[in-house]
This record gives C-alpha cells, sequence and structure tokens, in this order.
C-alpha cells in the first residue's frame, strides 16, 4: 500500500514537471527548446515582449539576448515565455491578480 501512494506521488510530481514543458496555443503545442519564430508563428505576437538582458553563450565567445514574452490572460492566468538566444527555457504560469 505505502508502495502504490509513493508512485503516485513520484508520478504526479513527473507529470506536472512535464506539463511546465508544454504550453497549448489554440491546437498547436510548444515546447522548451522551440525557437522565437515557431512560438509566433503558433501564438501570435505575445502582449508584451521584454529584453531582460544578455547572458554568455558556449566557451564564452558570444553574447545572447534573453527575453520574455507575456501571453493572457487566458481564464485567469499568463504565460510567461523566457527565451535565451532565441530558443525556448522556461514557461511559467502566473494566475492574475
Amino acid at each position: 500500500m505505502r508502495l502504490r501512494v509513493v508512485l503516485l506521488l513520484l508520478g504526479s510530481l513527473v507529470y506536472g514537471q512535464l506539463q511546465a514543458a508544454t504550453m497549448r496555443c489554440g491546437t498547436q503545442l510548444i515546447n522548451i527548446g522551440d525557437r522565437a519564430f515557431e512560438v509566433e508563428n503558433k501564438c501570435g505576437p505575445p502582449a508584451q515582449r521584454e529584453l531582460l538582458g544578455y547572458t554568455l553563450g558556449g566557451y564564452d565567445r558570444r553574447e545572447f539576448k534573453i527575453e520574455e514574452w507575456l501571453y493572457g490572460p487566458q481564464n485567469g492566468m499568463y504565460s510567461i515565455l523566457t527565451f535565451e538566444a532565441n530558443r525556448l527555457v522556461r514557461i511559467e504560469k502566473q494566475r492574475r491578480r
């Protein structure tokens, strides 16, 4: 019985992390690693786009832009997408306040 409870808890944790790695835009699905133009083609232009700064790439030879895009609200939730070097690296959901 305890093993079943532990497995259910672990499964729900893994499922929750998988959910954070994807976002639905209508019938389209975007994933971590997608390019910025792919996200914009699937989801349309964001409600807000903000340049956060720059980061160094591999071997510290190139600077890459870090941007956040805001979508929503949809059913009271905002989606905040973070891009580094034009690649989607994080999807956050936030309740409207």
